[in-house]
């Protein structure tokens, strides 16, 4: 490939603004990266290499109608920090709540391992717990919902 090639198609990956290119035409190939491309995605299908269809982007799925849960009315309790839930004290004992029980402001919802540490997550309001959104062992995010107590 000559050099008026290689120019060529290094000025077309800075205009357009594509991350890479790579072509192979016979036995030789080059690939041409750029470090100020933009953060979406740009495809671009080059002259020498038709036959060859360009990759689609990919949409951000869309949930499907059975896929979105109703959750009911009521106040969110969420994660205060990112762990690991657990529902009840020890492997084998009684979950600190389940749903349909009632429980009063201070009552420890479930345990948040983090770090080796163990912290209760107390409820911050009272009333009727009406969804546990997390299963017990999963990990948690901070901010990422918990509860529903009404």
């Amino acid at each position: 490939m000559d050099l008026r090639k290689l120019k060529k198609l290094i000025d077309l990956v800075q205009e357009s603004g594509i991350a890479e290119l790579e072509i192979t035409e016979a036995e030789e190939k080059v690939r041409i990266t750029s470090s100020f491309a933009s953060s979406q995605p740009v495809y671009a299908q080059m002259p020498m290499m038709q036959g060859v269809a360009a990759p689609a982007p990919v949409a951000a799925p869309v949930p499907a109608a059975a896929d979105v849960v109703e959750q009911p009315d009521g106040h969110v309790v969420k994660s205060p920090m990112v762990g690991t839930l657990y529902r009840s004290a020890s492997p084998g004992s009684k979950s600190f709540v389940e749903v349909g029980q009632t429980v009063n402001a201070g009552d420890t919802l479930c345990i948040i391992e983090a770090m080796k540490l163990m912290n209760e997550i107390e409820a911050d309001v009272g009333g009727t717990v009406k969804a546990i959104l997390i299963e017990n062992g999963q990990p948690v995010e901070y901010g990422e919902p918990l509860f529903i107590i009404g």
